[in-house]
């Protein structure tokens, strides 16, 4: 084993947890991936060269405890094309690799999802009627959104929304409304949320959700602390243009989201810009 594989190996299971990649017991060259989530175990082999020579995902080794042997087979292709997409000669590409794997995934199930709403939207109504506990999101009055301009590099595009909210459930509410009344952001790759509320008695409320973007809802929730932003929400939608842009996707996802906040008048953009050069 290299030290560059070594290293590597290390550091995916400290990512994603022991187990996540691991040496087979009837081939030194050949590791088991077993990715995030409830996807099949596969088999990449490790060329002596690696990482000057790519590895080869070579099959799959299970199914995983809720699959099935169709989507092993899918998963199997996937990270196929994710590793060729990913590798560059003398650089690791594990980590890029099964993020690539993830990324495609949910696209997919964005895809299915979707679908699935369609035919729901034209069952008989008194179907959508009979289960009370169901709330119809598309029926609320439209969120008063600002949106910010696109930011657009290598293909992928970024645009934020943001609004006013006086409570978490409003928050939620206005979400949803979304995901559930615009098809284009309900495919999109990622859909990032942060919000801050003060509430009565000096108390305050925030989250934020990364949506499969890994840290950027606490980048972009960090955004507004660093803003002063209260009693608003942002949503950063992200749509992927085919070529990774690395760390540079969280410049990108502030700066939508910066963009929307100034039109909304929630900062100034004097105070925004000095904000950004202390930052």
């Amino acid at each position: 084993m290299s030290e560059e594989l070594k290293d590597e190996v290390e550091a995916i299971n400290s990512i994603y947890g022991d187990g996540c990649l691991v040496q087979s017991s009837d081939d030194t060259n050949v590791y088991i991936l077993t990715p995030p989530g409830e996807s099949a175990s596969l088999r990449i082999q490790f060329p002596p060269a690696y990482p000057a020579e790519p590895p080869m995902v070579i099959g799959t080794n299970s199914t995983g405890e809720h699959g099935k042997k169709g989507d092993a087979v899918r998963e199997l292709s996937i990270l196929r094309e994710a590793v060729g997409t990913v590798f560059e000669p003398g650089m690791v590409c594990v980590f890029d690799a099964i993020e690539e794997l993830t990324r495609r995934l949910e696209e997919s199930m964005d895809f299915d999802q979707v679908e699935e709403d369609e035919v729901t939207l034209n069952e008989p109504q008194e179907d959508s009627q009979a289960n009370p506990n169901v709330v119809d999101f598309s029926n609320m009055p439209e969120p008063p959104w600002i949106i910010s301009d696109p930011v657009i590099e290598l293909k992928s595009t970024f645009i934020a929304r943001c609004a006013a909210v006086s409570s978490t459930s409003e928050a939620e509410a206005f979400v949803q409304h979304l995901l559930s009344t615009d098809k284009k952001v309900r495919v999109a790759t990622h859909n990032i949320t942060a919000w801050r509320i003060k509430g009565p008695n000096n108390t305050s409320f925030q989250d934020c959700n990364d949506d499969g973007e890994t840290a950027a809802g606490g980048r972009l929730l960090h955004l507004m602390q660093l803003m002063d932003v209260w009693d608003a929400m942002v949503i950063v939608t992200r749509w992927y243009g085919g070529h990774k842009l690395g760390p540079r996707r969280f410049a990108l996802i502030n700066q939508a989201a910066r963009d929307a906040f100034i039109k909304a008048g929630l900062v100034e953009e004097n105070s925004a810009n000095k904000k950004k050069s202390k930052n």
